[in-house]
């Protein structure tokens, strides 16, 4: 089977393709998933350029990267209820959580972290419980930008501290997968949503995927005074924080007194103490860990019933992944990477 490894934390340039033997039958629970599809984090990103390594359960070398996957069951071990031979499937990012709080086992870094595999392979087996069914209309390439970035966007909206109510503000950063969907996944629920960009050609498309504002934040700190303006003075009640510290005073300044921030990510990959302003609003944190398996159900059962479909950037091929990645890190994308494995 073709699969792609790190072989080296240099960045693209140890990214290798290698054949391999296919995969021998699964036992007991497990399922055999043929992968069609995988989507580009920013956290595949980090663990490429060897940004992860510092943190606890992080990648090893000689690892398959990528923790998105889609595609169809094609052999099931001899006690796998949950799906059969056919069923069209994501895996989870995180293997062990299922429900409920985060389990003792849990490695932050999720899929292809630690001992399991990534998805930039045509095979990867699972065990059951590590997969969820698709929505009918999406295409696998639209499904496999669902388990982080989707999850992540469910559980900051709805899963984990409070849940989005129909009416309320929300705010999203930029134009990468976790915002876009995000913002999408706000507007089901019936929120008005405030994205911000520094890049003033994006900022139409944000109106056409359903941003009721828009603010350019290209001249640097101080944007939370266009959001206080959009809000009348109160600011969001939930922000989806994916800059990290530099631009936390105005993630701040831009939720309103009790509201609530989803620490997302860190792009500008920059250390920080949080500021006594947050504490002083009086601000709800959530620091999100994508989502447990529940959530992703629960995500897919709204995408289905609204016929939610994610924002897709450019599909590249199996064997362009190098490119794939190139795109992904020049910063021009709205919405998801894709990598189509036929």
């Amino acid at each position: 089977m073709r699969l792609y490894r790190v072989k080296a934390f240099t960045g693209i340039d140890g990214l290798q393709r290698v054949d391999e033997p296919d995969p021998v039958p699964p036992v007991a629970g497990q399922v055999l998933v043929r992968v069609r599809a995988t989507s580009i984090n920013f956290r595949d990103w980090m663990g490429l350029i060897g940004a992860l390594q510092a943190v606890e359960g992080g990648m090893a070398p000689n690892h398959i990267p990528m923790c998105d996957g889609a595609g169809e069951v094609v052999a099931v071990g001899p006690s796998a209820r949950r799906v059969k031979v056919g069923d069209r499937v994501a895996v989870t990012f995180h293997p062990t959580w299922i429900d409920g709080a985060i389990p003792d086992d849990f490695n932050v870094l999720g899929r292809s972290a630690g001992p399991n595999d990534g998805c930039l392979t045509e095979f990867t087996t699972v065990d059951q419980s590590e997969v969820v069914t698709l929505p009918d209309h999406l295409s696998f390439e639209e499904a496999a930008t669902l388990p982080c970035a989707g999850v992540t966007a469910w559980a900051a909206l709805r899963g984990q501290v409070g849940k989005l109510e129909p009416g309320e503000d929300v705010l999203v950063m930029g134009s990468g997968g976790v915002s876009i969907l995000g913002l999408q996944l706000a507007k089901i629920a019936g929120a008005r949503v405030i994205a911000t960009t520094s890049s003033p050609a994006k900022m139409d498309r944000l109106r056409e995927l359903g941003a009721d504002v828009v603010i350019d934040t290209s001249a640097g700190p101080g944007w939370y005074k266009a959001v206080q303006e959009a809000t009348r003075g109160r600011g969001v009640d939930v922000t989806l924080d994916v800059g990290g510290a530099t631009g936390w005073r105005d993630s701040i300044l831009s939720t309103r007194r009790s509201g609530r921030i989803s620490l997302i990510g860190a792009l500008d990959m920059q250390p920080g103490e949080m500021p006594a302003l947050f504490m002083m609003r009086g601000i709800n944190l959530n620091p999100t860990r994508v989502g447990s398996r529940r959530h992703f159900e629960d995500m897919n059962r709204a995408i289905a019933q609204t016929g939610m479909r994610p924002v897709i950037d450019k599909v590249f091929a199996f064997e362009e992944a190098a490119a794939a990645f190139q795109h992904f890190a020049s910063g021009t994308r709205i919405g998801k990477v894709v990598i189509r494995i036929d």
